[in-house]
């Protein structure tokens, strides 16, 4: 199901997608090796097609200064190189810590969301 939002709903769900972002990112990183672009059509795959490069190539390059992900520059088939980004140490432990409390916090929801009476 996709959502689709109101203007008044923008500042919200724009809110709740930053939340997520990160986590998403890092599992997908942990899968494989993989550079932006590709990081992009993977959540848009799944559903997360709301994650524009606006919001992904600065992240990136947050994780990468905050050492939760580790990144070489490899040719590319065609243009420039590709910089493809690998989760470091760190970057699997806040993946394990994310997929955790995400856990927890969507079965809180859930319940709250779907209580009867």
């Amino acid at each position: 199901m996709q959502y689709t939002c109101r203007k008044d709903d923008v500042s919200l769900f724009s809110q709740l997608v930053k939340g997520v972002l990160e986590g998403c990112v890092l599992a997908i990183i942990a899968e494989e090796e993989t550079y932006g672009y590709e990081i992009m059509e993977k959540l848009a795959a799944r559903g997360f097609h709301f994650a524009k490069e606006g919001s992904i190539y600065p992240l990136l390059l947050r994780l990468e200064r905050e050492k939760l992900v580790e990144s070489t520059l490899r040719p590319s088939p065609s243009g420039p190189n590709r910089k493809y980004y690998r989760l470091s140490e760190e970057g699997a432990s806040q993946l394990a810590q994310f997929r955790s409390g995400w856990q927890e916090l969507a079965q809180a929801v859930d319940a709250i969301l779907h209580q009867k009476g």
